[in-house]
Parts: structure tokens; C-alpha cells; sequence
């Protein structure tokens, strides 16, 4: 029995050596006898996963497993916050003095870490700002509301072209979308427009690089959602379509004309297999591209593959004379590259593709597909 227990015991402690693990530690002076939480941002709540009680020299260790998809968590004593996102078994140390900690710290080991500090820096200066005004007793009610409304825009549109739209697939970019003033999200996911472009690039950023996460999922949905409700909205407004047919779908949707005037929506593609081709028909290789697609279409399209390919080109005659004997869905872009649409997939050069399942649902672009037919002929 002795052997037994004496195995066991090996096992486990083997085991336990070879799980991936984060750290995230340091110090935080002047905070003897307080007590440190480590906490979890979950999709559900705020869970708390540790806690120490700190010592003189306020050190402090924690640790967990590995997740397959960035993480969120914080490090709380009362009410001051150092926010953390976790993405792989990396090492995060923090160096603060309380009670000053939520706005004075050193923080090494991450780059998403580092621009979190960045981000939330920010918000904190406007929010002292909006205080400030807020209590400027020289304004009127409608004055310090647009005020207040003015600073917030100039905010989110420095956030959105430095943080988001810049680097979608980052971390930082996900905590940027859910930043609040007081009680209430400085990003609008549901009805401002320009809003839901930032959720979208994200979103499709997570669909892309986590397919199975399910902060994606979730990111995914909310901006699904916005957008739908902007066609409602649209819809009621001019009166020129049923918003009972405004539907949901697996991913974010593209809907211009073709070259023969018709408007294609990607999403009506679903049951098929589709790559989506950002393209560029002034472009030298685009030729050499063309005959590659051709050979991808004739070979799988019988078997329910389709190529729907999103132009850039500025000149519209030019376009529809390269198009006009393709056999798949050519549309085309009139803002080019200038096209909130690169912003929404995280396009950043040209050619670009994108390879969707049956389901509506992105499996790969070009960066993360190594044999673009071998993983058609498998979807298919």
C-alpha cells in the first residue's frame, strides 16, 4: 500500500510540474496588512481566484493555468484596480504603492499589460475631465452635457486609430471596447455605427486567431447584434425594407455590387464554402493571382465552393473590364482603401483571403492557412 501511495504521489507532483502556467507577481508598498485579491474578469462577473495578506515588504505571487485564448483579470485592494490580460504562460510583475496603485504603477513582462496601463491612464483623465466640467457651475445643463459628449468623442476616436483599429487582435484592443465612464460603456455596441465598426474588427480578429473562444463568441454576437439593429433602425426610417427580414448571422457581413449592378451579401453565401478575396486589380500580380483562383473555382466550385472577391480599385471601368469574364461574385469597394470594411476584417495589405465554413463562420485567412486547397477540399 505504501508503493501505492508512494506512486501516486510521484504522479501527481509529475503532473503538476508539466502544467502550463502565468505568474503574475511583485510588490505593493505601503499596503502592509491589506489584503490583495487576484481576481477574474469572466464574461459572468468578477470571481476571485486568490488572495494574500501583504507583509511588510508587500510581495505577493500568483499563478494559473495556461488558457487557450486571452485572459482578463486584476489585482484589487478596495477599490483600487490594476487590470491584467493574460494570453500565455508569461511572467507579469507589478510594482505599485498604495493607495495610489490604480494610477501609479510599473508593470514589465507583457506588451498588453503595458498598453492596458496605457488605456486605462486615459480613461482616467477623462473622467477627472468630465468631473471637472461637471461641476463648473458657469454651464448650463444642455452646455456641460455637450461638453462632456465632446470629450468622449475625441476620446473614443483616438482610442479607436491608435489602440483598436491599429492592432484589433490585441488584448488591449478588447479591454479598450468595454471601458465605461461611471456606470456607462464609452463604446456604443448596439446603436452608434462607428462604434460597431471598432467591435467588428475585434470580433473578427478573435474569430480568426481563437475560433473556439468564448469571449469571441460573445464579442461576435454584440456586434451581430448592433448591426442588426441599425437596419432596423434604417429600416423604419426610409420605409424601403421589411425589418422582419433583417436576420442574424455567423459573421460580419459584406453587402456591395456586383459588376453587373446587383447587390451581393456575403451572408447569403452560407451553405457554401467561400473564400473571400480582398483584391487589387492594378497590381502587378494580379494576373498570376487571377489564374491561381481560376484553377481554386474550377476544380471545387461543382462540390459548393465560391469565391466572393471585394475590389479596390478607384476606377470603376477599369474594374468591370477585368471582372467581366470571371465566373464568381466580383464586387467592388468604392471607398478602396479607404473602406471601413478593410478595418472591420483587419486587412492591412493587399491580396488578402479569408476562407468561411458552410456555417458562416471564418476558419482562417491567409496568414494562419498554410494549403489553401487542402483546407477547401476538408471544408468541403
Amino acid at each position: 500500500m505504501k508503493k501505492y501511495v508512494i506512486a501516486a504521489l510521484v504522479a501527481l507532483t509529475m503532473a503538476s510540474c508539466g502544467e502550463k502556467k502565468f505568474h503574475v507577481e511583485g510588490n505593493i508598498s505601503n499596503a502592509k496588512d491589506s489584503v490583495l485579491y487576484f481576481e477574474n474578469i469572466a464574461l459572468t462577473g468578477v470571481e476571485k481566484l486568490d488572495s494574500v495578506k501583504l507583509g511588510e515588504d508587500g510581495s505577493f505571487s500568483f499563478s494559473g493555468a495556461q488558457t487557450e485564448a486571452p485572459e482578463f483579470y486584476r489585482l484589487r485592494i478596495h477599490d483600487q484596480i490594476i487590470s491584467l490580460s493574460i494570453d500565455s504562460t508569461e511572467t507579469v510583475t507589478i510594482k505599485a504603492a498604495y493607495p495610489q496603485m490604480a494610477s501609479q504603477y510599473e508593470v514589465s513582462g507583457s506588451e498588453n499589460c503595458e498598453k492596458i496601463k496605457e488605456l486605462a491612464l486615459l480613461q482616467m483623465n477623462l473622467q477627472q475631465k468630465a468631473i471637472k466640467v461637471s461641476r463648473d457651475e458657469a454651464l448650463t445643463v444642455d452646455q456641460m452635457n455637450d461638453s462632456i459628449l465632446s470629450m468622449i468623442q475625441v476620446y473614443k476616436q483616438d482610442v479607436k486609430k491608435r489602440y483598436i483599429f491599429a492592432h484589433p487582435d490585441k488584448a488591449y484592443s478588447y479591454f479598450a471596447l468595454f471601458q465605461t465612464l461611471g456606470n456607462t460603456l464609452l463604446f456604443n455596441p448596439r446603436t452608434d455605427r462607428d462604434d460597431i465598426k471598432a467591435f467588428a474588427a475585434v470580433a473578427t480578429s478573435w474569430d480568426t486567431n481563437w475560433p473556439m473562444a468564448e469571449r469571441g463568441a460573445n464579442l461576435h454576437n454584440i456586434a451581430i447584434e448592433g448591426m442588426k439593429n441599425v437596419r432596423i433602425a434604417d429600416a423604419e426610417n426610409s420605409r424601403t425594407i421589411d425589418a422582419s427580414k433583417v436576420q442574424e448571422a455567423g459573421l460580419i457581413d459584406i453587402a456591395l455590387r456586383d459588376n453587373k449592378g446587383q447587390m451581393r451579401h456575403l451572408t447569403e453565401l452560407k451553405g457554401k464554402v467561400v473564400l473571400l478575396d480582398f483584391h487589387l486589380f492594378a497590381m502587378d500580380e494580379s494576373p498570376a493571382r487571377i489564374l491561381l483562383l481560376r484553377e481554386l473555382y474550377n476544380k471545387y466550385h461543382t462540390q459548393g465552393f465560391e469565391i466572393y472577391q471585394v475590389s479596390l480599385d478607384g476606377d470603376e471601368h477599369f474594374w468591370k473590364q477585368q471582372t467581366a469574364a470571371l465566373p464568381w461574385i466580383s464586387v467592388r469597394e468604392v471607398n478602396g482603401v479607404n473602406s471601413s470594411t478593410l478595418s472591420i476584417y483587419n486587412v492591412q495589405n493587399v491580396p488578402e483571403f479569408f476562407l468561411i465554413d458552410r456555417g458562416n463562420n471564418i476558419v482562417g485567412r491567409s496568414q494562419t492557412i498554410k494549403d489553401v486547397e487542402q483546407t477547401i477540399k476538408s471544408l468541403l
